[in-house]
């Protein structure tokens, strides 16, 4: 076992930084940058796979599913965190998007030591969110065989869901597993076996690409502006007049009667300015148009 973790990329020594040690902050800093900037090319390799990643989270969708992910340690950190982002941002339920991490929700924010290593503890935590067959189960792990992200796949494989796996080795045991296999190559990092450097940023950018993807697939912006954003405070009321006013060339008075007269809902007052209706006709256009506020606009 400790072999096979031997030969992961991740778990290689970086030669760049074998003073690590000696060196001062200034060096320090300027050798962790240059190493972050691989993160992005990395990525750059997986865009196939991401695309096809997120139009099987689209389709599954729109199909009445769920996206689920699934990970231990830094990488379910990184899951639940894109999930909670959805909500606010996007103005979806809750329950769309899910981030499932290995020992519960208090291993967010302390180690629940062993949990990553059962099998068994990825299926019981998915029949407890009731997984279905039209649901999305991606598992995340940097280093592609994590006993419980392994176990979470292969029970949501059994039960017929599209799945994927995001990790920071090629020929991964997680990729094997899944449809849809994402595999971010940024090489060893600056402190051998981190995985949260190089490795966590490289994830959080294929989620952040997977979600805000999915989302455009579903209509929950317009050009490029959040318009089903949340507005739970002042901040977020502004930010939405703010929407309302570039999507639509009025001025801040005329956003904020239009919010008003929408229920604040950004989405429904650049319907009734753009196309000059009441309330009731713009929801129904957007109805008409599955949400999506281009078509409403043009219909």
């Amino acid at each position: 076992m400790l072999k096979s973790l031997e030969s992961l990329t991740t778990e290689k020594v970086n030669s760049k930084s074998k003073t690590l040690d000696h060196m001062t902050t200034a060096e320090f800093v300027k050798l962790m940058n240059e190493e972050d900037k691989r993160v992005a090319e990395a990525v750059e390799a997986e865009l196939s796979s991401i695309s096809q990643m997120i139009d099987a989270v689209v389709k599954q969708m729109k199909l009445g599913g769920r996206l689920i992910y699934i990970g231990a340690g830094t990488s379910g950190r990184l899951g639940i965190l894109d999930a909670v982002e959805c909500p606010p941002t996007f103005g979806t339920d809750a329950s769309l998007v899910v981030g499932i991490i290995a020992g519960g929700e208090t291993a967010f924010v302390k180690a629940v030591e062993g949990a990553e290593d059962d099998e068994s503890l990825a299926v019981k935590d998915l029949k407890e969110a009731h997984l279905t067959e039209e649901d999305v189960v991606i598992g995340l792990a940097a280093s592609g065989r994590t006993p419980y992200v392994i176990g979470g796949l292969k029970y949501a494989k059994e039960l017929g869901c599209v799945t994927g796996a995001v990790s920071c080795n090629k020929q991964s045991e997680i990729g094997a597993i899944a449809n849809i296999a994402i595999e971010v190559v940024s090489g060893p990092e600056v402190l051998a076996g981190s995985t949260r450097l190089k490795a966590g940023s490289s994830q959080k950018m294929v989620l952040n690409m997977i979600s805000t993807g999915a989302m455009l697939g579903l209509g929950k912006m317009y050009k490029n502006l959040m318009v089903d954003l949340q507005m739970t405070n002042q901040k977020l009321v502004e930010r939405g007049k703010g929407i309302i006013m570039k999507a639509t060339d009025v001025d801040y008075e005329t956003a904020s009667e239009y919010l008003e007269k929408s229920k604040h809902q950004v989405k429904v007052a650049i319907v009734m300015i753009e196309c000059k209706c009441d309330y009731d006709e713009a929801i129904n256009r957007l109805k008409a148009a599955s949400g999506i506020l281009f078509k409403a606009i043009e219909e």
